[in-house]
């Protein structure tokens, strides 16, 4: 243990009347460091520490792939086991009630269910790793091309959900947890309440009501306007499309329409990562490394936006990737209400249409969005707290 001479306390102590604190301990803390840290230790963590870092986070990195992809996998296979118990043949579904035997046992063969399971399991997965979900029993498209058609509209609406999520819900949770235990404070904690316990449907139906007394000019319904309803981007996303075309006034008026029905989805995501944000950074607050840094003289502003602010976003970036997955299966009502016609309200229709391929399709798809996003989720995690992928490699 290293001792230090009595007259250096002293020194320290009459300096300290002159100069910043943090500036007088500065040359005590390394002399500590290197007392208790051997100098090999040092050299090596220095020298070698970001190859260690780096192989650490493509280990991590390597993990979360492999652990995801079996997560898809045993995801398919659970959506076939699903899809063949059900009550009903597809082929009989598909052609209605006044088709003749012949026919159903025609179809059947053209859809491979006369096949062995495993058989037509692994022709199922071949498919859709090649985007191939085969065609739909009720319009007899194939599949995958309306899904294209229908998932950009949901895609859009549930990303800017996300965004107004992350600009209301977050800034509000930083400002609560600064002014706990204050008027301010119980105002946020009652909305957020009431954002957390109230349908988005019902605040899709206010919405509405709102804008029919209040904004008589802005749009409810749809996508776009009439003048703009044949408007074709290659993206398929209108507010991107529009700005990649030259086109601002559609890019405008998409952002009209997707005003309301994304606020009212968000309001449920605005008040849990608003609650979140709020307890982790009450939580961080009491860590004897934030009351250091307070010690020191740091402003309160920049501890709070450069310190707690990094270490408290870990459980409002989980939040928010749980809500991503689950909204692009999970916005068929705000979709219906508003006349949205995206993925998840198309989604629905097949499940009450018993459209078999249409179904597996969607499942499978809305799964492989929550994994995606779980997998974006750790990721930007493990950057943003090291310590998670340091344990994960040990």
């Amino acid at each position: 243990m290293a001792r230090f001479p009595l007259h250096e306390t002293a020194d320290l102590s009459e300096a300290s009347a002159q100069k910043p604190i943090l500036i007088e301990l500065k040359p005590i803390l390394e002399t500590c460091f290197r007392a208790r840290v051997p100098s090999a230790m040092l050299t090596l963590s220095t020298a070698g520490g970001g190859d260690r870092v780096t192989a650490g986070f493509f280990e991590f990195l390597f993990r979360r792939i492999v652990g995801f992809a079996g997560v898809l996998l045993v995801l398919a296979l659970i959506i076939f086991v699903l899809a063949r118990v059900v009550p009903g043949d597809p082929a009989r579904i598909a052609l209605g009630p006044t088709a003749s035997a012949q026919q159903v046992e025609t179809l059947r063969a053209e859809m491979g269910l006369d096949d062995p399971l495993p058989v037509q399991f692994f022709n199922f997965l071949g498919g859709a790793v090649q985007g191939d979900f085969g065609k739909s029993l009720i319009s007899g498209k194939p599949v995958a091309q309306e899904i294209a058609g229908l998932l950009p509209a949901t895609l859009e609406l549930v990303l800017a959900t996300l965004v107004i999520m992350l600009v209301i819900g977050l800034p509000f949770g930083v400002l609560a947890a600064r002014y706990r235990n204050t008027w301010f404070d119980a105002i946020l904690r009652i909305v957020s309440l009431v954002g957390v316990t109230m349908p988005s449907f019902l605040f899709a139906i206010l919405l509405q009501l709102f804008a029919a007394f209040y904004l008589t000019d802005w749009p409810i319904l749809g996508r776009a306007s009439r003048g703009l309803g044949d408007f074709a981007g290659p993206t398929g996303l209108l507010t991107l499309d529009g700005l990649l075309t030259g086109r601002f006034d559609v890019t405008l008026d998409a952002l009209r329409h997707l005003a309301f029905p994304a606020l009212a989805l968000a309001m449920a995501g605005i008040g849990q990562i608003m609650r979140i944000t709020r307890s982790a950074m009450i939580e961080h607050q009491r860590r004897d490394h934030v009351q250091t840094l307070r010690s020191f003289g740091v402003p309160g502003r920049v501890v709070t936006f450069r310190y707690l602010l990094k270490l408290s976003a870990i459980a409002p970036l989980t939040i928010m990737g749980l809500e991503f997955a689950s909204l692009i299966g999970n916005a068929f009502v705000v979709e219906m209400v508003f006349s949205w016609g995206g993925f998840a309200s198309a989604g629905l229709e097949s499940i009450m249409q018993k459209d078999l391929n249409a179904v597996m399709a969607v499942v499978l798809v809305s799964g492989m969005f929550f994994v995606v996003a779980n997998l974006v989720i750790d990721i930007l995690i493990g950057l943003i707290d090291p310590r998670l992928r340091m344990k994960e490699g040990h």
